[in-house]
């Protein structure tokens, strides 16, 4: 059995069993017995636990990872360095695929109409953080201390430090050569150290999937069943078809290795809802499977685990136009121009914050005079579309790190098109030997 399908397989397991533990939970007789302390024990400490410390795990590596990998990326490019290219394009890509996928969702929300007929507003209550100034966001890009950014997990400053940093390493001659050695030698044993931690992934993901649907239920689902899967049908629409025509129209190539490549994944950020927390597995991915050099990958990636929020966007456009709805306010042109553009905007404005999402939400609702409290209407399903929506961002992610090292010629189509590249199972094997 191979590595990805055992994940999948733990998936399935999981979602079976928390849905399972969540009908148990709920049954009156269970109530202060020994086996309502003993299902307690199982979900809250052993589930809990063993899936807090398998997300724990894989976020220790994406600091030194980025760090390391986007060093070797800029000093392999050398002296005649495209950064600045690189970079304007991929923001370029990145904001594209926002501004489409918020734009295709309000197109589907209008003609499915998710919030007509919901009668859930007297129970509305949310309150909206506040999201940074422009000006702030702008100066926190650039880090007055790198170490202080690593251990607070400022990814936009280390991005910018290891840039920096990069580049001086290039400049440096026979010094910056022997520095750009230690760092490759130090990138390949962190994606050693990635290709362990996978042979753990079927357990952290049943543990990570078990312990959400047994709080759950398959109630959240059915409570918000329009909206939940007018989501659903266009976070699939953007990943299978959007995606499949940005790859082929500005690369050439066939979107179904692309798909077929990412599945494992996929599996990682439906079960942990981060991106961030599956840079580590992206990376390898898109470097080893897809092809894309380093030198582009190890710059994209970690940029788009940070800004690219196509998932998010979708949710936003389906939600404005479901609490539009719900309320009764008409919405023109004026207004929905005004939400593809907050959100395309807001996906890099508001990056570092916590619970990005619904901030810039209600940011777009603020512009467009709708009820910021209308939030606390979707929350209760706002979880498991977060795992959807991860797993459409890190397939915008390697979609935009393919187009770039294409334009760029830093793509080994041979890699891409072989369908063996980098069997993960294979190099596990290896490690543990």
């Amino acid at each position: 059995m191979t590595l990805t399908t055992r994940i999948l397989l733990a998936m399935v397991l999981g979602v079976f069993m928390g849905s399972a533990l969540n009908v148990l939970g709920n049954m009156d007789w269970l109530a202060d017995g020994v086996l309502s302390k003993a299902l307690d024990i199982l979900v809250n400490d052993i589930l809990d636990g063993v899936g807090t410390i398998f997300v724990a795990s894989l976020k220790l590596m994406v600091i030194p990872l980025v760090f390391v990998s986007l060093i070797c990326g800029v000093t392999a490019l050398g002296d005649n360095t495209r950064m600045g290219a690189i970079a304007v394009r991929t923001l370029a890509l990145y904001l594209l695929t926002t501004a489409l996928a918020i734009s295709m969702a309000l197109f589907v929300a209008l003609l499915v109409q998710p919030g007509v007929g919901v009668d859930l507003v007297s129970t509305a209550n949310y309150t909206a953080a506040q999201a940074p100034p422009l000006k702030q966001v702008l100066i926190e890009i650039f880090p007055s201390n790198p170490v202080r950014a690593m251990a607070e997990g400022k990814m936009l400053q280390i991005i910018v430090f290891a840039l920096l940093l990069g580049y001086a390493i290039s400049k440096s001659g026979e010094a910056g050569n022997r520095t750009a050695a230690i760092f490759r030698d130090f990138e390949q044993v962190i994606m050693k150290m990635v290709g362990i931690l996978m042979t753990l992934a079927p357990y952290g993901v049943f543990c990570l999937l078990a312990k959400l649907f047994s709080e759950l239920g398959i109630s959240a689902i059915l409570d918000l069943a329009r909206y939940f899967f007018t989501v659903v049908f266009v976070l699939l629409l953007h990943a299978f078809g959007m995606y499949a025509v940005l790859l082929k129209f500005f690369a050439g190539l066939n979107p179904k290795i692309l798909y077929s490549k990412m599945r494992h994944v996929w599996a990682f950020a439906f079960s942990t809802a981060s991106s961030g927390a599956t840079l580590p597995i992206t990376l390898r991915a898109v470097e080893k499977r897809l092809g894309v050099d380093t030198s582009i990958a190890s710059f994209t990636v970690p940029l788009g685990a940070t800004i690219n929020m196509d998932g998010t966007a979708i949710m936003q456009g389906v939600a404005t136009v479901f609490i539009a709805q719900v309320y009764n306010v008409p919405l023109g042109p004026a207004e929905f121009l005004t939400v593809v553009l907050t959100a395309t905007l807001a996906s890099i404005g508001t990056a570092a914050v916590p619970g990005v999402g619904l901030i810039t939400l209600a940011m777009v609702l603020q512009q467009v005079g709708l009820p910021v409290e209308g939030i606390a209407l979707i929350i209760g399903v706002d979880r498991l579309l977060d795992m959807l929506r991860t797993a459409v961002n890190v397939t915008g992610d390697a979609t935009v790190s393919i187009i770039v090292g294409k334009y760029e010629l830093k793509l080994n189509e041979e890699v891409y098109l072989d369908p063996d590249a980098d069997l993960l199972i294979a190099d596990v094997a290896e490690a543990t030997e």
